[in-house]
């Protein structure tokens, strides 16, 4: 009897024990303290009110509507090139910007965007992709047309300004493709004027638009235009050691543009005017203290030849020609020739103020194109 009420009594603590602690969790969670089971869900956070802004400024809708007007005349080019090599062949993609010359489809872009490019695909504005064939490019300028194979029904041509009557400070604003991102604005002014740009054939473009709008990679062969929508150079460079955007980019001047692309159009190439010469690149005339162009070569039946210009003969340490003029005006280098045989223009006669030994002499030149 003993054991069985000791046994009682060492159940019954527990028991009640047992009882104290589910009575606990009860009154814990459902009819108690925290009440876990019946807290209201928070309230959900209302979005904040937007605050009127007004009317855009007059600035503002201005370059909207400049950018709204210009962007379906801008264009993006995806070109491929071919490299064959020993046993296989690789294939380089590339990518510029354009811009829609005339309704015949005729697209303006850099030289340098199509060079050596087997396949030139174009998208317009429409989102649309388009097979180009080159038509001619001049790398002596980085510009070359390519037209469209099967041209949409509407193309809107860019309107051309003048690039003769810029001035620094204008706004100007950049349409392209930098980095593959399309229809990209960008907006500067005009930082400087009369610039060169080297090309890589030992030639310089002259009359360079320089400006502060955003140019990056991609940028290349789209226009530059005026606060009016006008074209007024075709982007082509940017001077950074990073690839990127610096703040100096440059344009080649509408007026230059519009003087190439039309030869292009026609005759698929521009000529490559000259004298029938070879020159030095301003070593020989450095040596001898000398601004000028040294005459190191004579093409047989050049105007050059027929003008009577004398070459140096290196080997037998002979004085040549140096030409200090042409038509008046000083030229201390190749590319300063170069530009004014070209103002002088094909076919046309120029003289050429030539220092041969301790004198000058005038002696009568035509240019010609000296391709043909």
């Amino acid at each position: 009897m003993m054991n069985k009420n000791r046994q009682l009594g060492g159940i019954l603590p527990g028991f009640f024990a047992l009882l104290l602690i589910a009575a606990a969790l009860f009154l814990l969670f459902d009819g108690g303290w925290l009440q876990f089971k019946k807290l209201p869900l928070p309230e959900p956070a209302a979005p904040r009110l937007v605050s009127p802004r007004g009317d855009l400024s007059g600035t503002e809708r201005s370059v909207i509507e400049l950018f709204e007007v210009s962007k379906p005349s801008v264009v993006y080019l995806f070109t491929e090139s071919v490299e064959r090599g020993f046993l296989r062949k690789r294939v380089q993609e590339g990518a510029g910007s354009g811009f829609v010359w005339d309704e015949n489809g005729h697209i303006v872009t850099n030289a340098h965007v199509v060079a050596g490019a087997t396949k030139i695909q174009v998208q317009m504005d429409n989102g649309k992709t388009y097979q180009a064939k080159l038509v001619g490019a001049a790398s002596a300028y980085d510009l070359a047309v390519v037209r469209l194979v099967n041209r949409p029904p509407e193309l809107r041509p860019i309107p051309l300004g003048s690039s003769a009557d810029l001035k620094v400070g204008q706004s100007v604003f950049a349409i392209g493709n930098p980095f593959g991102l399309s229809k990209t604005l960008t907006q500067g002014i005009v930082s400087a004027l009369e610039r060169t740009l080297p090309t890589n054939n030992g030639r310089e473009i002259a009359g360079v638009v320089q400006t502060d709008a955003a140019i990056n990679p991609g940028n290349s062969g789209g226009p530059l235009l005026d606060s009016a929508g006008r074209l007024i150079g075709v982007n082509t460079a940017i001077l950074s050691q990073s690839g990127s955007s610096s703040g100096v980019g440059f344009a080649i001047p509408v007026d230059l543009v519009n003087n190439i692309v039309p030869r292009l159009i026609e005759r698929g190439r521009v000529p490559r005017l000259g004298i029938g010469i070879t020159t030095d690149d301003g070593s020989l005339t450095g040596r001898m203290g000398i601004r000028g162009v040294a005459v190191l070569g004579v093409q047989p039946g050049s105007p050059a030849e027929r003008a009577g210009l004398i070459p140096f003969d290196l080997e037998r340490g002979l004085m040549g020609d140096v030409i200090v003029a042409v038509g008046g005006k000083s030229v201390s280098n190749a590319a300063q020739l170069a530009r004014a045989l070209e103002a002088v223009g094909l076919g046309n006669g120029t003289n050429l103020t030539v220092l041969r030994g301790d004198q000058e002499v005038s002696v009568a030149v035509g240019v010609i194109d000296l391709d043909e």
